[in-house]
C-alpha cells in the first residue's frame, strides 16, 4: 500500500484489510460480487481506481469474481505460496492484492482468467460513473452490449 491511500484503510472491513494488505483470500462462494452481474465497472477498493469492467465479468465456477480483462493498470508477480506455483495480480497505483491470473479463461477473449476477491473490489453501476468521475470508462462498459 503506498502512504498516499492509507488513510483509505480505516473505513474498510477487517476482510478487505487482510485480502488487500496481507494478501488473504475470502472463501469460495463467499464474496459479494461472486454471482453479482450488474452493468458497471469494478475498482479497487482501497483507492478506487479502475480495474474491471462487469462486460468482461463470467462466471468461470471456481467461487471468485472472474474476469477475461483488465480495464485498468495491474501488476502481476509471482506467487509461489501454498506449494503453489501462480501469478498474482495486485492494483497499480495502490498496490492492493487483488487475487491471481490463470491461463485458464475464456479462448475467445485472451484465455486468462483474473481470479479476484470480492474483498478487494467495490462496484460502481453504470448509472453512477459520471458523477462519481469515471465517465472515460463508459466505453468498456458498453463493448459488451
Amino acid at each position: 500500500m503506498t502512504k498516499k491511500y492509507e488513510k483509505n484503510l480505516k473505513n474498510l472491513s477487517e476482510e478487505s484489510i487482510k485480502v488487500t494488505q496481507d494478501a488473504a483470500t475470502e472463501r469460495a462462494f463467499t464474496g459479494k460480487y461472486d454471482d453479482f452481474y450488474k452493468k458497471g465497472i469494478y475498482v479497487d477498493i482501497t483507492s478506487g481506481e479502475p480495474l474491471f469492467s462487469s462486460a468482461k465479468k463470467y462466471d468461470a465456477g471456481c467461487g471468485w469474481p472472474s474476469f477475461s480483462q483488465p480495464i485498468g493498470k495491474l501488476v502481476e508477480k509471482r506467487d509461489s505460496s501454498f506449494g503453489m506455483e501462480r501469478t498474482e495480480v495486485r492494483s497499480g497505483d495502490a498496490d492492493s492484492h487483488l487475487g491471481h491470473v490463470f491461463t485458464d479463461g475464456p479462448q475467445d477473449d485472451g484465455g486468462l482468467r483474473y481470479c479476484i476477491n470480492s474483498a478487494a473490489l467495490k462496484f460502481i453501476p453504470y448509472e453512477e460513473m459520471d458523477e462519481k468521475g469515471y465517465s472515460e470508462y463508459k466505453k468498456y462498459v458498453d463493448e459488451g452490449e
